[in-house]
């Protein structure tokens, strides 16, 4: 602590305090603090999304009891990983950081720790910081799909590693997809979707949120057709279907952001439901159910008749 405030931190006695009980204490970082001239080269907003993210990778599960150099080493790692969980070491890693790394392996944190790269376990997958690709990556990457704006490349090891990670439930999931016959989908496509983070749309434009009122009031039983949807192609596919594949089974012709609220007002009004951000996982909600909308149950095996003498 006197080393920081050696720099010219502002840090209070307080923060020796260990009862949990006490207010924050803060600590004030002059050069950070200044509104001009800052020196880093991001906005305010940006910042505080940096923040927000730096606090949830700290407080992720597999961290919290870790000494503080693991939770540091966790820290580095987010930051430094791509969209496909793959990561490399920066040069900066403290050595302390270094020899924490077979903790975060322990506490499954990390999938994998080589001497030079890692990969992150799927569970913190979230928290994947996306660093900008070298040069190298860059000039073997391609477009995932035409008209993506994200970056994908599949390559057989990783994905067979990432689904070895996976649980297995949703290892079951996954090639219930991957191996659906009726999608006939590559694997590419199926890897790309469960491995890159959501590209999840939280603000619609007026415009899309006008054209969802034009629709809906030509669409009066939307909610019911949705989840009588989801079940019967839970029936054909042994999965639940895409936003796309639920658009186009019920003949829903509209831009792809108009389709997306669409969704997220079936899901909001429990009409649907899904498995956290997990693809192909739409089926009934709590308001379909209410209304005899739901998935078969598994049979009961009939009980044994009682023996004859």
């Amino acid at each position: 602590m006197q080393a920081l405030r050696n720099l010219g931190w502002q840090i209070g006695d307080a923060i020796f305090d260990s009862d949990p009980a006490a207010p924050p204490v803060p600590v004030t970082v002059p050069d950070l603090a200044r509104e001009t001239d800052h020196p880093l080269l991001l906005g305010k907003q940006m910042r505080s999304r940096v923040s927000g993210w730096t606090t949830r990778a700290l407080t992720a599960k597999p961290l919290k009891k870790l000494s503080p150099a693991a939770r540091l080493a966790g820290l580095f790692t987010a930051a430094h990983s791509t969209a496909t969980l793959l990561g490399r070491y920066p040069a900066d890693l403290p050595e302390a950081c270094r020899s924490a790394l077979p903790h975060l392996l322990d506490k499954g944190f990390l999938a994998e720790a080589g001497d030079t790269t890692f990969q992150l376990a799927p569970a913190v997958g979230h928290l994947a910081g996306m660093r900008p690709p070298t040069d190298q990556e860059r000039a073997l990457r391609r477009p995932a799909r035409p008209g993506s704006a994200r970056w994908f490349e599949y390559d057989p090891e990783t994905w067979n590693r990432w689904k070895t990670a996976a649980t297995p439930a949703l290892r079951h999931h996954v090639e219930s997809v991957e191996y659906c016959h009726r999608c006939a989908l590559s694997v590419e496509r199926v890897a790309e979707s469960f491995m890159l983070p959501p590209g999840i749309n939280k603000f619609f434009s007026q415009n899309v949120k006008i054209a969802y009122g034009q629709w809906k009031d030509e669409h009066p039983d939307r909610g019911q057709q949705a989840a009588e949807y989801t079940v019967a192609f839970r029936a054909e596919h042994g999965h639940g279907p895409s936003f796309k594949q639920l658009g186009e089974g019920l003949g829903w012709t509209l831009p792809r952001p108009v389709l997306g609220f669409i969704v997220n007002r079936l899901l909001a009004n429990k009409w649907l439901m899904k498995t956290g951000e997990v693809p192909w996982t739409l089926r009934p909600g709590a308001a379909a159910q209410q209304q005899g909308i739901t998935l078969p149950t598994a049979r009961k095996p009939e009980a044994p008749e009682p023996a004859r003498s």
